[in-house]
């Protein structure tokens, strides 16, 4: 059984890391908790959506429905989790996925016209 914190936060944040070997993780943070204990919420290995999700259900529908921010990147099974697991949340892209989004198109352009 997994052990969550008794608190998940109202903020929280999704993203996937890999941490060696090229293994793919997912990890749910409580983005109040700013690195202090109870930052990690979840660990899961993989980014399979049910396979996060199915982890993730077993927080309480209660706790997860009192969360009204979860901040992502633009992967569609990171929106999908969101969506599943936190119903009452506004899904936020977060800001390094925009600006890297923006620069390179930026870049794009900027090749085009100086040819």
């Amino acid at each position: 059984m997994a052990n969550f914190p008794k608190n998940i936060g109202k903020r929280l944040s999704i993203e996937e890391t890999s941490l060696s070997y090229g293994e793919l993780y997912t990890i749910l943070t409580n983005k109040t908790a700013k690195g202090r204990k109870g930052t990690i919420i979840a660990m899961v290995a993989g980014t399979k959506a049910e396979t996060v999700i199915a982890i993730i259900e077993k927080i309480t529908l209660k706790q997860r429905t009192l969360v009204t921010v979860i901040t992502l990147d633009m992967a569609g099974n990171m929106g999908l989790i969101a969506k599943k697991c936190f119903p009452n949340a506004t899904r936020v892209t977060d800001r390094f996925h925009v600006q890297k989004l923006a620069l390179e198109a930026l870049q794009e352009i900027r090749i085009k016209y100086r040819w």
